[in-house]
C-alpha cells in the first residue's frame, strides 16, 4: 500500500494566513477604488457648487445694474413729466421731443422691468443647482472618512490575522460605498448633514 503524506500543519496555516492576507490586500485595493471614486465626486461637487454661487452672483449684480437702470429711467420720465405738466411757454415742437422722450424713458423703463423678471428666474435656477450640489457634498466627505478607516483596519486585519478586524472594515467601506452612491444620486437626505 502506498503512503499517504499529510501536510505539515504550520505549513497549512501559513497558507491559509498568505491566502487570507491576498484576499485583504485585493479587498483594500477596490475600497482604494471607491474612494477615488468618492474623492472625485466631492470634488465635482464642490466645484459645481462655487460656479453655481458665483454664477448666481453674477445674474443678481446684473439684475442690480437692470434695477438701478430702471429707476434712473423712472426718475427722467418722471421729471419731463413734470416739466410737461407745468404751464411753461415750451413751443409746441419741443412740447412733442420732450413728450417723445418721455415715451421712450417709459419703453426703457417697461423693457428693463420685463428683463428683470428673466434675470431673477436664472438667478433662482443658479441658486438652485448651487443648493443641490452643497447638499451633494458632505456625503462624499463622509464616504472619504469611512473608506479611509476601512483601508486602515483592512491592513490592520492583515497584520493581526484578524477576520473580525476585516470585517469590521468590510462595514466601514460598505458604509461608505453607499455613501458614495447617494451623493451622486441623493436618494436619502440625512438631516445632521444639511
Amino acid at each position: 500500500m502506498a503512503e499517504v503524506e499529510l501536510p505539515d500543519p504550520r505549513e497549512l496555516e501559513e497558507r491559509r494566513d498568505r491566502t487570507f492576507s491576498r484576499r485583504v490586500a485585493l479587498t483594500t485595493a477596490v475600497y482604494a477604488v471607491v474612494l477615488a471614486i468618492a474623492s472625485l465626486g466631492g470634488s465635482h461637487a464642490m466645484k459645481e457648487m462655487l460656479l453655481g454661487q458665483q454664477q448666481a452672483s453674477d445674474q443678481w449684480a446684473f439684475y442690480q445694474a437692470k434695477v438701478i437702470r430702471e429707476h434712473l429711467n423712472r426718475a427722467q420720465k418722471l421729471t419731463l413729466e413734470a416739466q410737461l405738466g407745468e404751464p411753461s411757454g415750451l413751443k409746441p415742437p419741443e412740447r412733442a421731443k420732450l413728450e417723445a422722450l418721455a415715451r421712450q424713458f417709459g419703453a426703457e423703463e417697461a423693457r428693463l422691468a420685463a428683463d428683470k423678471k428673466q434675470i431673477e428666474k436664472e438667478a433662482r435656477k443658479l441658486e438652485q443647482a448651487r443648493d443641490h450640489a452643497r447638499d451633494r457634498d458632505p456625503y462624499f466627505e463622509y464616504a472619504e472618512v469611512f473608506l479611509q478607516i476601512a483601508i486602515v483596519t483592512a491592513s490592520v486585519s492583515i497584520l493581526a490575522a484578524s477576520r473580525s478586524v476585516f470585517g469590521f472594515s468590510l462595514v466601514l467601506a460598505i458604509l461608505g460605498a453607499l455613501t458614495t452612491l447617494n451623493g451622486f444620486v441623493l436618494v436619502t437626505r440625512l438631516p445632521f448633514l444639511h
